[in-house]
């Protein structure tokens, strides 16, 4: 038996306003949530570690639903190093669980990354924990890869993806394109392995995302980026993926809130009219996140392509695209903050509650509730992370 006390916190409950107060947590989970006026419990004959919070935020812990990897690691790599690495590296800006995703490559490599990720799994201590990985790719429009890299994109084939699902069973998301020859199909047969397929790098009109949505693609990859919107064909205009994700009421989004991505009134137009419930805050982090400016690869070391880390953002080298951000949690939580306007309670949700919500996984992680994983990060009102905790364990103390 193991006891955290968090002591002197600025407490963000799921329906309330911020309460001051003390959280208990024992063996990984929450057992006490109590009032700055409620009577301390009687204290146990257990080893008990005490954290006083100084009058900052105590939060859920942050939850990254998107991303490539961080510190210098690149889930691509292949190695249980760079899985390890990224994990640790996220967990300094208050990340407690994340999806390892991968970006459009060769099916070898695809074969080597599942191997490792559960080794991976296995021995990550230190990180943020694993809460599946995410597939981008391969399946995506040419018109709209962003900076995947084009010598991998392909249609579905149930030959390839079937194998796929047989080789690996820690699939929790799949990115495609729903227009694509096979692709409705494709997201049934995900759908009924509880696999969320997702919209991404699309060219898909309305019509196409409302069939996707009937077939299981319930959530859009990184709003705004690599899709469609009004088009004209034969001098008629369609609405494109970005008016469905408004116009479908279930539809879940995920936006890259890094102010470089998406500026100021596209921001606030998602949290207005999409709103936080369907919201999630994600990174799509490439391995220059939380490092220096200057040259960086996204993707594998070995097969990865060129990129430049300048203004915030990864960028193709002739600046043509961004090539994934460089952002961490922390920076996403504090521009919806000081660069959207949105409540501090609003930002943490849709970087905590929000995202396990999409991932159905809120009946254990995402928000401050008794008999939930104690998965918490405390910082301060500049969103400065002094501490993430993992199932009661600090793997992360600043």
């Amino acid at each position: 038996m193991k006891q955290l006390i968090i002591t002197n916190g600025k407490i963000i409950l799921p329906d309330k306003p911020v309460e001051e107060g003390t959280v208990i947590c024992e063996d990984g989970k929450i057992t006490a949530i109590l009032k700055k006026t409620d009577i301390f419990p009687q204290q146990r004959s257990i080893e008990t570690e005490t954290i006083d919070a100084k009058g900052n935020y105590v939060s859920p812990g942050f939850i990254d639903i998107h991303t490539h990897g961080g510190g210098g690691f690149d889930f691509m790599d292949g190695t249980v190093d760079a899985y390890l690495g990224a994990a640790e590296a996220h967990a300094k800006f208050g990340t407690t669980a994340l999806l390892p995703t991968t970006l459009a490559g060769s099916l070898e490599e695809l074969m080597k990354t599942f191997s490792v990720y559960k080794i991976a799994k296995q021995k990550n201590k230190k990180g943020a924990a694993f809460l599946g990985l995410h597939l981008e790719g391969p399946y995506f429009s040419y018109n709209q890869r962003g900076a995947q890299d084009p010598k991998y994109l392909r249609n579905p084939d149930p030959e390839e993806y079937n194998r796929i699902l047989e080789a690996c069973d820690d699939i929790v998301r799949w990115s495609l394109a729903p227009e694509l020859e096979g692709a409705v199909e494709f997201g049934r047969v995900l759908t009924s392995k509880n696999i969320l397929p997702s919209i991404a790098h699309s060219d898909a009109i309305y019509e196409q995302v409302v069939e996707a949505f009937h077939a299981g693609f319930t959530h859009i990859t990184h709003l705004y980026s690599a899709m469609s919107t009004v088009t004209r064909r034969n001098a008629f205009r369609y609405a494109g993926i970005v008016e469905a994700a408004y116009l479908i009421d279930d539809m879940t989004v995920e936006i890259i809130a890094d102010g470089v991505h998406l500026p100021k009134p596209l921001l606030q137009f998602v949290y207005k009219f999409k709103g936080l419930d369907k919201t999630a805050l994600c990174t799509d982090s490439m391995r220059g996140a939380g490092m220096p400016d200057g040259e960086s690869i996204l993707g594998s070391l070995e097969k990865g392509q060129k990129v430049i880390i300048e203004d915030g953002v990864a960028k193709l080298p002739d600046r043509s695209a961004f090539a994934g951000s460089v952002a961490t949690a922390d920076r996403l939580v504090r521009t919806m903050i000081n660069v959207a306007e949105v409540p501090l309670i609003d930002a943490v949700k849709m970087m905590t509650t929000t995202p396990a919500r999409i991932l159905k996984i809120n009946n254990r992680k995402g928000s401050l509730e008794i008999g939930k994983d104690a998965d918490l990060t405390i910082f301060d009102e500049n969103i400065h992370v002094s501490h993430t905790i993992l199932e009661g364990n600090v793997i992360y103390r600043n």
